[in-house]
C-alpha cells in the first residue's frame, strides 16, 4: 500500500507515529473513544477508523467497523455518544452519524478491496442509510435526529446535511459493488445536494461555525466555482494566518480538525497551495508521539480544551493523504464516486435476487 507524507510538513513516519496515537486509544472491543476513557461518538469512532486504515492498520479499522455492527440499534442508528465501554450516554440518535459508516465502509473497501468485509457490513449500511433517509423532509433536508422518544426533531443542520450527502453517495457506491442498486438513496442524495444550494434557509442558523462554511464543500455538495467562491468569501472571518482556522468566528481559538477538514475542502476545489498551507499551520497542535492537541485560544496560547482528541489525529492523516494523492482511498473527498468502482485486478460482482 502507499502510505502518505506532505513534504516540509510531516514525513510518512510522522504520519505513522499520528496513527499509531489512534490505534493506542483503541479499546479491546474496537471502539476508539476521543481520548483514552474518554467518550466515544459513532462520526469520530469512522473518522479515526478511516486513518487506522491509511496507516495500514487495517485489522484495527475492520475491528472498528464491527464494533459498529455488535452496536447497532434495531432501527439501524447508534447513540450519539458513548462512555467508556460502550455505556450509552445519550440515546438520541443523530442522522450523519448513521449515515458515516457509508463513508468508512466504503473507504476501507478503497483501502483494500476486500468483498467480503463490504457483504459483511452490508446489513449495517442498509439499515443505516435506511434511517437517515427516513428522516428526510419534504424539502429535501434530512432532520438532524430522532430522540429517544422515537420522535425526529424537525431542525436541519447544515454541516450534518452536507455530510450525509457525501455518505449517501458511497453508500450507492458500495450498493453498486455488491450489485443491490438503491435508486431512493440516489435520488436522496440529489435532493440533499439541491436544498444545500438552492434553500439554504431550510437549515438552522449555525453561521458562527466554520463547519457550516466549508462542510457543503467537504461534502461535495459544491464543487467549482461555486465552492471556491464561498470558501473566499469569509475567509478572513476563520482563517488566522500561520495558526489554522476558527472553529467559531466570534471566539479566539483555533482547532487543528477544523483545520484540516478545511485543507480537505480546498484540495477538493483544486488550490493545494492553500490547502498545504493549513496543514502546516496547524502543527503547533502536535506532539512528540504523534498525536493533537484539539485547539490553541490564541489571546493566551493555552491549550484548549485539555485534550488530544483521536478525531483531530485522524483529520490530520486524512488531510495528508488527500494531498499525497497516490491511492484511490485519497480522492474520496474529492473525487468522483462511482457506483461500480472496480480495483486493481477485480470485477464487479453480479447477484441474482
Amino acid at each position: 500500500m502507499s502510505l502518505p507524507d506532505l513534504a516540509g510538513v510531516l514525513s510518512t513516519d510522522d504520519v505513522l507515529a499520528t496513527v499509531a496515537s489512534i490505534a493506542a486509544e483503541q479499546e479491546p472491543s474496537g471502539a476508539i473513544p476521543w481520548f483514552s476513557g474518554g467518550q466515544l461518538d459513532p462520526w469520530d469512532h469512522v473518522e479515526a477508523a478511516m486513518a487506522l486504515d491509511v496507516g495500514g492498520e487495517n485489522a484495527k479499522a475492520e475491528a472498528a467497523y464491527d464494533w459498529l455492527r455488535r452496536t447497532q440499534r434495531p432501527d439501524g442508528s447508534w447513540a450519539a455518544r458513548y462512555e467508556a465501554g460502550a455505556v450509552v450516554a445519550d440515546a438520541t440518535a443523530e442522522t450523519n452519524h448513521a449515515a458515516y459508516v457509508a463513508v468508512g465502509a466504503w473507504h476501507h473497501w478503497l483501502c483494500t478491496g476486500d468483498d467480503a468485509f463490504l457483504e459483511r457490513m452490508w446489513p449495517t449500511v442498509r439499515r443505516a442509510v435506511d434511517f437517515t433517509v427516513g428522516c428526510q423532509a419534504p424539502g429535501g433536508e434530512i432532520w438532524w435526529a430522532v430522540g429517544p422518544d422515537g420522535l425526529p426533531d424537525r431542525v436541519a443542520l447544515l454541516t450534518g446535511n452536507s455530510s450525509v450527502h457525501q455518505a449517501l453517495r458511497c453508500a450507492a457506491a458500495i450498493a453498486g459493488r455488491l450489485g443491490e442498486p438503491q435508486p431512493d438513496w440516489e435520488l436522496a442524495a440529489d435532493l440533499v445536494g439541491h436544498t444545500i444550494r438552492r434553500h439554504p434557509v431550510a437549515f438552522a442558523d449555525k453561521e458562527r461555525f466554520s463547519m457550516d462554511w466549508y462542510y457543503p464543500v467537504l461534502g461535495g455538495a459544491l464543487r467549482g466555482e461555486p465552492a471556491r467562491e464561498r470558501l473566499r468569501r469569509r475567509w478572513d472571518e476563520f482563517v488566522v494566518p500561520g495558526r489554522g482556522a476558527r472553529c467559531v468566528s466570534d471566539r479566539p481559538w483555533v482547532t487543528g480538525a477544523e483545520t484540516c477538514e478545511l485543507a480537505l475542502s480546498l484540495h477538493a476545489v483544486g488550490d493545494r497551495d492553500a490547502a498545504e498551507e493549513m496543514v502546516s499551520a496547524m502543527q503547533h497542535l502536535r506532539e512528540a508521539d504523534g498525536s493533537y492537541w484539539t485547539g490553541l485560544v490564541l489571546t493566551d496560547g493555552v491549550r484548549w480544551p485539555v485534550e488530544r482528541t483521536t478525531w483531530t489525529a485522524a483529520a490530520v492523516v486524512l488531510a495528508v493523504d488527500a494531498l499525497h494523492g497516490a491511492h484511490p482511498r485519497s480522492e474520496i473527498f474529492s473525487g468522483p464516486v462511482e457506483a461500480a468502482a472496480t480495483s486493481p485486478g477485480r470485477e464487479a460482482p453480479s447477484r441474482n435476487r
